[in-house]
């Protein structure tokens, strides 16, 4: 979805597959290879059916962390990557949901 290269892992919840990347917080900088390394961690995902395709709109709710938000390890980052997306088909997200996939038949 966000990045096609992503290192994409899925967990099936509820009837939905939760997509979640953990990526670097600031990737290396092959332009600077002497700028210090920033080991903190981020996430990308999306919220789906079964076999849906993300590429298509209105087939996937996608997610990311917010703003500023980072994580200590890319195991961090997962688990609150898939934490978010559980909220989203719990329907206990604050501003995302799942309902337009439920009542559009995607």
């Amino acid at each position: 979805m966000a990045d096609e290269t992503a290192p994409w892992q899925m967990v099936e919840y509820e009837g939905f597959e939760i997509h979640v990347a953990p990526l670097p917080k600031t990737p290396p900088d092959e332009t600077r290879p002497s700028a210090a390394a920033d080991n903190r961690y981020t996430y990308v995902g999306y919220v789906c059916h079964p076999g849906a395709d993300p590429a298509i709109p209105g087939h996937a709710v996608p997610f990311h962390a917010d703003g500023e938000e980072s994580f200590a390890s890319k195991d961090d980052a997962l688990y609150e990557g898939v934490h978010v997306g559980r909220s989203i088909v719990d329907g206990t997200h604050p501003d995302l949901t799942v309902l337009p996939l439920v009542t559009g038949g995607v």
